[in-house]
């Protein structure tokens, strides 16, 4: 069961699991409709002490006909074993047999249908320069923006720490490059920039509520605000989709703001297809 349903991202901003549908069964059973055999069960994880996974018994049917052992389980999440003295342990590794297998060959030969079986929907709050890369993720994604047409945006901002300003001092870092000629930025600079960040901020949103009392249409009263003021909206794709975008997102070069969003994503894809995950996390496939 899922657990992760929230996560904290920036200064204001977050990732909110709102509905998720399909799972790595699913992906299993897409595959195999050509065949009609269906999910057979994930491959049993055998421990150096004897224990086998207590999840193994209940899906492989070869695995179901044996004589139980008196052995322990090893737990649901297949990372540890209860040891007879009830103590625990690391296990030694998981077996890709049973439809680990299968899944791990359509992931890695780039069989991607059957991975547009399972999805996610989500709830961002982010800068709206942050929406703006993401936006450019199209299919197979759907997006539905908080619009400062018909409501007014609440006075959130973004102001990045000094530790993010100053990223790009040491000149390693191309992504986070400055302009030709420009002066080196140290702490007293990055705290002057924060602090022009704010006043920024202030004067925009003090003329923003006033263009609002004095009648100016919301749609044009919004046309100065700032690119880090926060935003929401609600995306949703396939895991097709969304493992192409944190495949892009998650990288090192893109924008370390949405690359903190990316990693958010990936929390609740990670606690909602597992398997999926770990062969994504492998790097393979991508």
């Amino acid at each position: 069961m899922a657990t992760t349903e929230r996560v904290a991202v920036l200064d204001h901003g977050y990732i909110e699991a709102i509905e998720n549908w399909g799972s790595d069964e699913r992906i299993i059973e897409a595959a195999r409709m050509s065949t009609g055999k269906g999910f057979k069960g994930w491959g049993r994880l055998v421990c150096s002490c004897g224990a086998i996974s207590q999840s193994a018994r209940f899906t492989d049917s070869a695995l179901a006909s044996e004589t139980p052992r008196p052995r322990p389980f090893i737990d649901d999440k297949m990372t540890v074993c209860p040891t007879e003295r009830g103590g625990r342990h690391v296990t030694d590794g998981l077996p890709t047999d049973g439809d680990e297998r299968l899944l791990r060959f359509l992931w890695e030969n780039k069989h991607q249908t059957p991975f547009e079986m399972a999805g996610l929907t989500i709830e961002v709050q982010a800068p709206i320069f942050v929406f703006r890369e993401w936006h450019r993720h199209r299919v197979p994604f759907g997006y539905n923006e908080m619009s400062a047409r018909y409501t007014p945006l609440p006075d959130v901002n973004y102001i990045p720490s000094l530790e993010r300003l100053l990223v790009g001092s040491d000149g390693k870092n191309r992504q986070a490059g400055t302009v030709a000629g420009a002066e080196a930025i140290d702490e007293q600079k990055a705290r002057d920039f924060q602090a022009a960040l704010m006043r920024i901020y202030s004067d925009a949103e003090h003329i923003y509520q006033a263009a609002l009392t004095m009648g100016v249409p919301k749609e044009l009263a919004r046309v100065h605000l700032p690119v880090g003021r926060y935003s929401r909206m609600r995306a949703t794709s396939n895991l097709r989709g969304w493992l192409g975008f944190l495949a892009l997102r998650m990288a090192p070069g893109a924008q370390w703001e949405i690359r903190q969003y990316a990693n958010a994503v990936g929390a609740l894809i990670a606690d909602r297809f597992p398997r999926t995950w770990a062969l994504f996390a492998e790097g393979t496939g991508r």
